[in-house]
């Protein structure tokens, strides 16, 4: 082979196996065929590799029969062996993967990882002995490959205390092992634990400064904190070590699109796509940015892009319908249909399918087909969620006693005195967004989106108090002169999201909780509480696949647990603050805009404006579910729409009906 062909065919198996160290098997796969058919003898490496990738998405069968071919031309190559080890695995054929491993560790006797799955063969097989005789070969060659091969595998199967007690002990021996570091990393992340994480993914790439992966997961980790320049410092590393992968710059379109930096997001995806126009990561961030901008005919071509790329892509078909305004072709809707019986699919991917297949059932108003999809979907995702009901009630039950009646008006008008915050709070699914569209098509009002700084606040006074004293109670531990501090701390943060107006929106609707800590750093802050039918807002959320957090929302009863949860904070809050909390329900605001319109504007303290009732015609990025729907006039087909589902929603309806009939609310 010629020089330039050894060199090309290097740079081809480094890209691919950055594609497949990064989750792309798909595109790994592309680039290991297109690699081969230029060489006549076949590279084993390649071939390898090539395997490894069917293996990713599940096709061990077409590995298994290339693998085969392999060791028919390169009998003594062992990544072979340990390759087709892992896809007879695959197939539940450990006897027949037992003499692939055995052969990989003939070949190379320092192969800790083939030792590893050695013994875990024979352990499955009941052969304890010859088990622990593999273990302890594994073990004397690498002490804590084991330990974190089996931490990864607990991780991936949702076991998240267990995976960081494994790699804790595995760190304790060797505490400078990167991978080890990065797999805390991501642990800590995973269990809301972003401060550790950054510590620990700026300790492996100090140790490793050529470490593209750790860069990646570190300017992922200051962006879930809010530290935006931190992030684009990391993702620029990425960029210099990997300029001819797309990864660097579909992270850091993803950092931009997060600051709202709409038009250099869109540019980063396409610079990613100049590099590698069927990567999957990069279209699907090019196709939600501009679903955020409104650019609804482009954004659906991206991700029927998408689906051409990955045929079995999920996520891509779960986005159209999410639109709310897309409807599927029949053909479309056959293809998920027969996806979703396809048994080898991750759950979480069947997910997806059911919820898009319910969306076109219910337009199609085949409305117990649709529910059987919304049910079947939204078990599946609870299966990978983590939720405490009794958790929420303990921390409404910390809110209820920190914030009562004497500790509040012992505090009233000390914090910051500006007016400019307008919060909307409430459950999602509940009006939230047209609410703020309203508002936001104000001259005086600017639009942002739903901010994170009030929770940060929150946390930032947790670090400031002596330690175990924690928020909510550290508020106790305010002093005076920290309300106004707090307070002014929150008009800094949030200044990156606006201009100059001299009101601006936050659409958090979680911040219904944190009503006491606003409405004592922020007094004169306006905050409106988005309401809907109950049914029709716990209904609404049950059929909306979240992005992350309402891990509350897969389930009937924990929705209707949490929706009274809700209610009785909100009770608290308006007996606190009396007159000072807007209630806005949907159903007036539908058949009564402009009236309803009126009474919003006035409550804000702003004049009346004929844009406000024409709100679709204002044009702002919108980053919710319902981005399509608010760009349109205000429309009546959402209102009672619960009774579409009412044989299948007895328990809900009962948890429901004491609030219900307290509220006056009529079916």
């Amino acid at each position: 082979m010629a020089k330039d062909q050894i060199s090309a065919l290097k740079a081809s198996f480094d890209r691919a196996k950055a594609f497949l160290n990064a989750g792309d098997a798909k595109m790994a796969e592309k680039i290991c065929r297109s690699s081969l058919k230029n060489i006549s003898s076949g590279d084993p490496n390649m071939q390898v590799l090539l395997c490894v990738a069917l293996i990713r998405q599940g096709r061990s069968g077409s590995a298994v029969k290339r693998l085969k071919h392999t060791l028919r031309m390169f009998p003594d190559f062992p990544q072979a062996h340990e390759e087709l080890g892992n896809a007879l695995l695959a197939q539940n054929k450990p006897e027949k993967a037992l003499e692939s491993f055995k052969k990989t560790t003939e070949l190379n006797p320092n192969n800790a990882d083939a030792f590893i799955k050695l013994g875990k063969v024979f352990s499955a097989l009941g052969r304890k002995e010859e088990a622990d005789e593999s273990y302890k070969s594994a073990l004397a060659l690498n002490p804590i490959q084991e330990q974190l091969a089996t931490a990864m595998q607990h991780f991936t199967r949702g076991e998240t205390e267990e995976a960081e007690q494994i790699c804790r002990e595995a760190l304790k021996k060797q505490p400078d092992d990167v991978n080890g570091l990065r797999l805390l990393a991501s642990i800590a992340s995973k269990m809301e634990q972003k401060d550790d994480a950054i510590v620990l993914l700026e300790r492996a790439v100090e140790l490793k400064p050529k470490f593209a992966g750790a860069w990646g997961d570190l300017a992922e980790s200051y962006t879930e904190i809010e530290s935006y320049g931190k992030a684009l410092d990391a993702v620029q590393r990425v960029i210099q070590l990997q300029p001819d992968l797309p990864f660097g710059f579909m992270i850091r379109g993803s950092i931009l699109g997060k600051m709202s930096d709409h038009e250099g997001s869109i540019e980063a995806y396409h610079q990613a796509l100049k590099i590698e126009p069927d990567h999957l990561g990069s279209n699907m961030g090019l196709g939600n940015i501009l679903k955020t901008v409104g650019n609804y005919d482009d954004s659906v071509a991206v991700y029927k892009k998408c689906i051409e790329i990955q045929p079995l892509f999920a996520e891509a078909y779960w986005s159209l319908a999410n639109l709310k305004t897309y409807t599927f072709e029949d053909s479309e809707i056959e293809t998920m249909e027969e996806h979703v019986k396809n048994e080898v699919m991750p759950l979480s991917n069947k997910a997806f399918f059911h919820i898009a297949l319910a969306n076109s059932k219910e337009k199609e108003k085949q409305y117990d087909e649709a529910w059987t999809h919304f049910e079947t979907g939204n078990n599946m995702r609870r299966q990978e969620e983590i939720y405490d009901s009794v958790q929420t009630q303990v921390t409404h039950d910390a809110l209820i006693e920190v914030f009562d009646k004497e500790f509040v008006e012992s505090k009233i008008d000390m914090g910051s005195q500006s007016n400019a915050p307008i919060f909307i709070v409430g459950l999602p699914r509940s009006g939230s967004t047209l609410v703020e569209q309203i508002l936001a098509s104000h001259s005086k009002v600017e639009g942002t989106k739903e901010l994170p700084d009030l929770s940060l606040l929150g946390r930032q006074l947790t670090k400031s108090k002596p330690r175990g004293v924690k928020y909510p109670h550290a508020v106790k531990e305010m002093t005076n002169e920290e309300f106004v501090e707090f307070g002014n701390d929150y008009l800094t943060t949030t200044k990156r999201y606006r201009t100059d107006k001299p009101h601006f929106i936050d659409k958090m609707p979680n911040n219904f909780a944190h009503i006491g800590f606003l409405k004592l750093i922020l007094p004169n802050a306006k905050v409106i509480n988005a309401m809907r039918h109950p049914l029709d807002s716990c209904i609404s959320s049950y059929k909306q696949l979240f992005y992350k957090g309402q891990s509350w929302s897969y389930d009937l009863f924990e929705i209707g647990e949490y929706y009274l949860e809700y209610q009785r904070i909100m009770d608290h809050w308006h007996q606190l603050f009396p007159g000072e909390i807007l209630d806005l329900q949907y159903e007036n605001l539908i058949a009564n805009q402009e009236e309803e319109t009126r009474q919003l504007l006035d409550y804000c303290g702003l004049e009346w404006e004929n844009e406000c009732l024409k709100f679709y015609e204002t044009k702002r990025p919108i980053n919710t579910a319902s981005s399509e729907q608010v760009r349109q006039p205000i429309y009546k087909g959402a209102m009672n729409a619960w009774k579409n589902y009412e044989s299948h929603i007895g328990p809900l309806m009962t948890t429901l009906r004491p609030l219900i009939d307290r509220l006056d609310i009529k079916n």
